[in-house]
């Protein structure tokens, strides 16, 4: 036997009390139409034991109800309902019992059928049904919200005379709040207070949504026990769809230590789910009898249907507003190549698609920000705090700090947030948020309540006795996300996503034709070059053969020795383009390059062909570096080459090489003591034939660094400089130390 108490109220099975409220009585007949269960309480209307007709053919019962109808009209009466699946067309069926007039109200359990018996006489005077349509019209008198409430306590309360009526709504926790009442001018009033959600427990509130009336008539009258035969003693009887099922003896005590003595409510639904309760008491007893709780049912229908237009009709302004944010931001994100600029420097910007007072969205290692949020630091926590919590794609709190304890220094503007993910692997997230909204709750008493012990020291049934406004701060939260909200931060999620994809598909597209219009370019450069030699060797030949005619003057000889010197001029041109072309159409070949040996080969090289007598070349520390071991040479053949020819006329020319291991790369620098490069002429020096303009003097085309960077570029690497006139130059170099997969370690020696 389940034994409740004040920590076990939500698992009370208050569906299978196994007892009646006994204003009325209960007759359970089995598919054989034989009487299964009785309520004991039967003998005080048919003065008939239960133990007498139990286990009896339901005719059996006909015998004590006073009813010109035909022998057997009740087994007729369930099986009609069988036929017509529901018992609504003839719920209640009126009977005389004793000289008095009962409803018979017929429902089915299982396998069983129940007949409840209630009186039809009621403590209301008027009548419900006439007076209901009256009152509709003037209940539904206005479309803002607070009013409608109001106007419905106003009108129930007319309709029923109860002393006390108010609008009770469910909140997402499961407490509720009066959000409307009418009342007795002689009582408190309860207007905005809330109660914990133990007051009326999920279990409770499922049978709401099932039964839409729920009349308490006297908590002081006690429940009567239903009695079963032997054979079917263990079953239990469901009493689910019952009129006339007990009352939880927890929320009996509770209705008694609030002095109600009688109470009824009526569900208020919305969208299927049960929004709130019209919560009826009264502080004497008072019946309602079947017809009028029905007429009364209507009442909650059509608040519930009015609620639920209303609703829809908020839902749906907000909705068309973010909708037509969100479309705003997809033509921005159409029109733009930049998705931060179509996102945060149009009119309408990503604050826009949710009701929020800030937002950031992390994108390509950047933040980009709009309205009140945290600062960098902060949000670079939270992506990695995110990256680790969030199981899907979205994330919403409306008390964050709670669950992330450091956002409560940013309660201000983080205590609620709405985050989406667009990649786990980059990091990159939109987050909207919302401050921190300080309230105070009103509880009806102290919501903490405690069981107390009786005499044996045993767990008894104390709800609270007092309820004197309890007054709560509620800190570090903030307005709950509304589902409109949710809906529009998923849409414009992935169109960002989509935005950001199709993006990096064009990228990778240009990246294609760029790298075929480079290969073609380099081609085009080496067949040129190429065709190009044998007019120029056509040019030259004959410009020799003038230059040996001796019957040019002077003049004519001048001019065919200037023809040679461009020639000459061209053909060492040619060459270098064919170089510099030659880099894009070598195919490389990477391996560990021994680059001791290969500085002191080019070491040994450059003082032999020197006519500088003081010139010193120092190597220091070298490391092998992963590359091609012709392009390497060629980089540092340049280099060190350049470093000799424009320290020439230095008294005492310096070549200086060091190596660096800085972790990922080796890093080379090549030192003179030369004339340096003035910083106007850095930014092209690498471009090709391009020169500084103080180096007319010294023997160049302006091709040699172009073809570095090239090579430097092919391996993945970086070239620079820094250089002071007169002063020296230091060209740096970096290789990478990572072995590409595609390229397998080969070994020079």
């Amino acid at each position: 036997m389940f034994n409740a108490n004040l920590t076990n109220c939500d698992k009370e099975p208050i569906h299978i009390p196994g007892k009646i409220q006994s204003h009325g009585f209960l007759i359970v007949t089995d598919n054989q139409y034989n009487i299964s269960f009785c309520s004991e309480n039967v003998i005080n209307f048919l003065s008939v034991e239960a133990k007498v007709l139990l286990d009896q053919p339901l005719v059996l019962l006909e015998n004590y109800l006073e009813n010109p109808s035909p022998t057997g009209f009740l087994v007729q009466l369930i099986m009609l309902g069988k036929a017509n699946n529901s018992f609504e067309s003839f719920n209640p069926y009126t009977i005389d019992i004793q000289g008095a007039a009962y409803n018979l109200i017929i429902s089915s359990t299982g396998d069983y059928y129940l007949l409840e018996f209630e009186p039809d006489l009621s403590n209301l005077q008027d009548d419900l049904q006439r007076v209901v349509g009256r009152s509709l019209s003037e209940m539904l008198g206005d479309s803002d919200l607070p009013k409608l409430l109001k106007n419905a306590a106003v009108q129930i309360k007319k309709i029923i005379d109860y002393d006390r009526v108010m609008i009770y709504k469910f909140l997402e926790d499961g407490h509720g709040e009066v959000v409307a009442e009418e009342k007795n001018t002689e009582l408190n009033g309860w207007l905005g207070l809330h109660y914990p959600a133990s007051d009326i427990p999920q279990q409770a509130r499922e049978l709401y949504k099932i039964n839409h009336t729920r009349l308490i008539s006297d908590v002081q009258t006690e429940p009567s026990a239903i009695s079963t035969f032997q054979e079917i003693s263990a079953t239990t009887l469901d009493l689910t769809h019952s009129v006339l099922r007990a009352v939880s003896p927890i929320h009996i005590q509770y209705l008694k230590n609030m002095g109600v003595a009688s109470s009824f409510s009526i569900s208020i639904m919305s969208h299927g789910e049960l929004w709130g309760l019209v919560a009826c008491h009264n502080y004497t007893p008072r019946f309602i009898n079947y017809k009028e709780r029905e007429s009364a049912n209507l009442i909650g229908q059509v608040l519930s249907s009015a609620l639920t237009f209303r609703q829809q009709e908020e839902d749906l302004l907000k909705s068309n507003r973010l909708k037509g944010a969100i479309v705003a931001l997809s033509k921005g994100l159409l029109r733009n190549t930049n998705i931060e600029e179509a996102l945060f420097s149009q009119p309408v910007t990503l604050m826009h698609a949710v009701d929020a007072t800030g937002v950031v969205m992390a994108y390509d290692n950047r933040f980009f920000t709009d309205g009140i949020t945290p600062d960098d630091s902060f949000l670079k926590e939270l992506i990695n705090w995110l990256n680790e919590n969030m199981e899907h794609q979205f994330y919403e709190s409306n008390s964050f700090p709670a669950e992330y304890p450091a956002a409560l220094r940013f309660k201000d503007c983080a205590s609620g947030i709405v985050a989406c993910r667009l990649s786990k692997e980059l990091k990159e997230y939109i987050i909207w948020f919302r401050p921190e909204y300080i309230s105070t709750v009103n509880w009806a008493g102290d919501p903490n309540k405690d069981d107390g012990l009786n005499a044996e020291g045993l767990s008894q049934i104390s709800p609270r006795k007092s309820f004197e406004v309890w007054s709560q701060t509620v800190r570090y939260t903030a307005n709950t996300w509304a589902n409109e909200d949710i809906k529009s931060a998923i849409l414009i999620r992935e169109e960002v996503a989509f935005a950001i994809s199709k993006k990096a598909s064009e990228v990778r597209v240009l990246n294609e034709k760029l790298k075929e219009a480079y290969d073609e370019l380099d081609a085009f450069s080496y067949t040129i070059s190429h065709d190009l030699k044998n007019p120029l060797t056509s040019i030259k030949s004959y410009s020799q053969l003038l230059a040996r005619n001796e019957s040019l003057d002077s003049k004519g000889k001048t001019m065919v020795d200037r023809i040679l010197i461009s020639t000459d001029k061209m053909e060492v041109m040619i060459k270098e383009v064919l170089r510099y072309s030659q880099v894009g159409q070598h195919k490389t070949y990477p391996t560990y390059v021994n680059m001791e040996k290969l500085l002191q080969d080019l070491r040994e090289e450059l003082l032999i062909s020197s006519e500088h007598e003081n010139l010193q070349i120092i190597i220091g520390d070298s490391k092998e570096v992963y590359g091609d071991q012709t392009m390497v040479m060629q980089v540092f053949s340049n280099l060190l080459g350049n470093a000799v020819k424009y320290s020439k006329n230095s008294v005492d020319p310096i070549v200086k090489v060091s190596c660096e291991d800085t972790g990922d790369c080796i890093q080379y620098s090549v030192a003179d003591n030369g004339i340096g490069i003035d910083p106007k002429d850095m930014d092209k020096i690498f471009e090709l034939f391009t020169r500084s303009d103080d180096v007319s003097a010294y023997e160049g085309t302006g091709v040699g660094l172009s073809i570095v960077k090239k090579i430097m570029e092919k391996h993945n690497g970086k070239i620079w400089i820094e250089s002071n006139p007169q002063e020296g130059s230091v060209f740096y170099v970096s290789f990478n130390k990572s072995v590409s997969a595609n390229n397998p370690v080969q070994v020079s020696s």
